[in-house]
């Protein structure tokens, strides 16, 4: 069906391509493009939240919005390795195993822990993706490591650190890294937007 917000979005995006609004600079907010565009502030704000979602967009809703970059997409081939960029916020925290967590550690649901949450980098300086781990303790050595991967939409508080949309498509990675003796020394999950990387592994 041929709805306003999405006739507009085609034509923003066309505006984006040839160069009316150049990756890098600040995107007229709804209230302009509702008038620019002669739509209601209805269909404009749903038509920069689609472009928001498909990653056109930087920044969040009522605040400065800028065309983003295109973003190069990365192929992951081993979810074990170091990351070899920077990193941006790391946050530590001492938390509660909950039900799903203590099955995948093999501890009991309320055992403490440890989480550390860290935004990797792209070479550019942009989030690439968001690792939470968790461990008990003192981070050990591992001998091997499992992983399952799925696609799932990312949540409000992903969405914001990786500057996308609620909703956004991306892979989680259930890491499980495992000592000499096979027992489990930590598990991570790694959110990829789907946008930007691809695995084979």
């Amino acid at each position: 069906m041929d709805v306003p917000h999405r006739r507009l979005a085609a034509l923003l995006r066309q505006r984006m391509a040839d160069g009316t609004y150049p990756p890098g600079s600040t995107f007229p907010s709804v209230r302009t493009i509702a008038a620019d565009y002669e739509v209601g502030l209805g269909a404009a704000y749903r038509a920069v939240e689609l472009l928001r979602t498909e990653g056109l967009l930087d920044g969040e809703p009522r605040r400065r919005l800028t065309v983003a970059h295109p973003v190069a997409v990365r192929t992951l081939t081993d979810p074990d390795a170091e990351w070899p960029h920077g990193h941006g916020d790391v946050e530590h925290a001492s938390v509660r195993a909950t039900n799903g967590l203590a099955e995948r550690l093999g501890v009991s649901p309320g055992t403490p822990l440890r989480r550390e949450r860290a935004e990797l980098l792209d070479p550019d300086g942009r989030p690439a993706m968001l690792v939470t781990t968790w461990r008990r303790g003192a981070a050990r050595r591992h001998a091997s490591f499992r992983c399952t991967a799925q696609v799932r939409p990312m949540g409000r508080e992903e969405a914001a650190l990786l500057g996308l949309a609620v909703g956004t498509l991306a892979l989680l990675l259930e890491r499980t890294r495992l000592d000499e003796r096979g027992a489990v020394v930590e598990v991570a999950d790694l959110v990829l937007p789907t946008d930007r990387w691809v695995i084979a592994f």
